[in-house]
């Protein structure tokens, strides 16, 4: 089953489940268990991108492996079809009625074969929203957007970041991980003004390391406000040094994941398998 996903992060402690904490996936997993989608409880689901504690989603998207019904639910009132499935409508109105209201299935379907939604995602898309107006934020958006005390050059900003993209060795923008590459395609990296004192910036890449997006945020958000120069977050990139500047969570929403035609799934997963786990290359 492909579940499509939203949560307000925060209050989670990230997605990853966590002993005693409350997190994205302890909570989902929680609903799937008291509603099962086939005929057990699935063991675990699988993500497309793990996000921090603080980081919301709006397109966040999960799988979970089930075998077939046979006959009805056990609570006799969904009706299941001829490949032993139920209805997936009625299913997502039950879950969303065990979910708290920061976190919504806002769909569900049958996935095609072959389909993972870590490994056959071939782009994941970012938004970090920032208010440079000299009160701060306004108190209905303080939890996704970041109050920034500083004006902002969205151009210098765009120069900087242009400068980033493509495929390079991002350690200088990623916590490390003990057998992890940091070999990543930065796709988009672009800002804009969406109103007078609210920028935002959409960032893309086929796969992000742990903190890279904030990190790479907190780096460009120095040159807007003029504390470094347009060429410094290059230069952190080609040093391999981890800087200290990461932009705070709350900012971060994780809003699309894009995947290749149902006939490539299969074979995207494999090749991304291969790039991504320890002893993989790349």
């Amino acid at each position: 089953m492909r579940l499509d996903v939203s949560y307000d992060g925060t209050d989670f402690s990230g997605w990853a489940r966590q002993p005693d904490r409350r997190t994205v996936q302890g909570v989902l997993e929680e609903a799937l268990a008291r509603q099962p989608p086939g005929a057990a409880v699935p063991r675990s689901v699988v993500v497309a991108g793990r996000t921090d504690a603080g980081v919301h989603a709006t397109g966040q998207v999960v799988h979970a492996d089930t075998a077939p019904l046979a006959g009805e639910t056990r609570s006799g009132r969904l009706a299941v079809d001829a490949r032993g499935i139920p209805e997936l409508d009625r299913m997502r109105y039950r879950w969303n009625r065990y979910l708290p209201a920061d976190l919504r299935i806002l769909a569900v379907r049958v996935a095609p074969a072959g389909f993972d939604a870590r490994f056959s995602a071939v782009r994941r898309h970012y938004r970090y929203r920032i208010s440079d107006a000299p009160w701060g934020v306004d108190p209905l958006r303080r939890r996704d957007t970041l109050a920034w005390g500083r004006p902002l050059d969205v151009d210098a900003m765009n120069e900087a970041s242009a400068a980033l993209l493509g495929l390079h060795d991002f350690a200088a923008f990623c916590k490390q991980r003990d057998g992890a590459t940091t070999v990543r395609e930065l796709q988009e990296f672009s800002w804009w003004r969406a109103d007078e004192y609210l920028v935002e910036v959409s960032v893309a890449a086929d796969a992000f390391c742990h903190s890279m997006v904030r990190s790479l945020v907190g780096a460009v958000l120095m040159v807007g406000d003029g504390r470094r120069s347009i060429e410094r977050p290059t230069d952190q990139l080609n040093s391999g040094v981890r800087g200290s500047t990461v932009a705070p969570a709350h900012g971060l929403t994780l809003v699309g994941v894009e995947y290749p035609p149902d006939d490539d799934l299969a074979a995207r997963a494999e090749q991304t398998r291969n790039l991504r786990v320890p002893g993989g290359g790349r």
